[in-house]
């Protein structure tokens, strides 16, 4: 579908047969022979349950983390595609943004890396090219394991990158990056979607299969920085549409997240969700049968 824009999360890996996040976390726990010392815990923020692992794995045995990444994308990367990533590609979108790090999404392992430039560790132009559809690496890729955002330090990172190519302006010494800020160009309608950072203030947006956690920081920053020109300073125009898809059977739990999205510009669509894949499914029909109306790109 012309202009449409997906951002899609790892819940549409779960119906897949195989191991779950939680198989892979305790996966991840072994090969740092940190079973026994290391409480798995809900209360306790992944990014830094991650570091904990890490930390302790360096102490103990001088586990290296480029090796503990290689071992993580290798088993992303067993991940099995399902139907549901089928039915996406016939969407035929022309731009995937996924925080996923195999490529299910893709249907195979792509032959086209189309950044702007090579990334070895943060992912601001993270983009591969397959069959005319442009699918964005937010957190990594399994083909690059450093690339893969997992812990406190990497978002940090990641955020710190992320606001100097919206704000302040980047220091890239590729020339083909641009240097004034994405803030600037907008308002001088000089914007060419070298990042899928780009989309977020220029194309509607249809979010899913992503529990958008507050651990998100990068994410969370850029709704809000979006949310306060759109709202507060209003600097620049942004007209453009974000919305959170998510099941109505988790909109009571998720009642507070709902609240600060809505806040944040969101529409939050709740569906019905007989089952994890009749809800995927719905969502994918309901994207299918938007009008163009409904579908809205902003020229720049």
């Amino acid at each position: 579908m012309k202009n449409l824009v997906l951002l899609i999360g790892n819940d549409i890996n779960n119906i897949s047969v195989g191991r779950s996040w939680k198989d892979l976390l305790q996966d991840i726990i072994t090969y740092c022979h940190s079973s026994g010392c290391i409480e798995i815990d809900d209360k306790k923020p992944f990014p830094l349950l991650y570091e904990e692992i890490f930390l302790t794995a360096i102490r103990r045995h001088h586990i290296r983390e480029k090796d503990l990444k290689t071992f993580i994308a290798a088993k992303t990367a067993e991940i099995s595609p399902n139907r549901l990533h089928a039915a996406i590609r016939a969407l035929q979108p022309e731009h995937i943004l996924t925080t996923n790090y195999e490529f299910t999404l893709e249907g195979r392992t792509p032959t086209r890396n189309t950044s702007l430039i090579r990334e070895t560790n943060f992912s601001i132009f993270r983009r591969y090219t397959e069959e005319g559809i442009h699918y964005w690496h937010i957190h990594g890729d399994c083909l690059h394991p450093m690339s893969i955002n997992l812990g406190f330090e990497h978002y940090g990172g990641q955020l710190q990158l992320m606001r100097n190519y919206v704000v302040s302006g980047t220091m890239y010494s590729n020339k083909a990056v641009p240097k004034e800020s994405l803030i600037r160009r907008i308002r001088q309608q000089e914007v060419y979607f070298h990042s899928w950072i780009d989309l977020f203030f220029t194309r509607d947006i249809h979010i899913f299969g992503l529990s958008l956690d507050f651990v998100e920081s990068d994410l969370w920053w850029l709704l809000t920085y979006r949310a306060r020109q759109q709202f507060q300073h209003k600097t620049i125009s942004v007209p453009n549409n974000i919305y959170y898809y998510i099941p109505e059977e988790y909109t009571a739990r998720s009642r507070f997240k709902l609240d600060l999205l809505k806040a944040n510009g969101v529409t939050v669509i709740s569906m019905p969700a007989a089952s994890k894949l009749a809800y995927y499914e719905g969502i994918i029909d309901r994207i299918r049968n938007m009008t163009p109306a409904q579908d809205t790109a902003i020229a720049l």
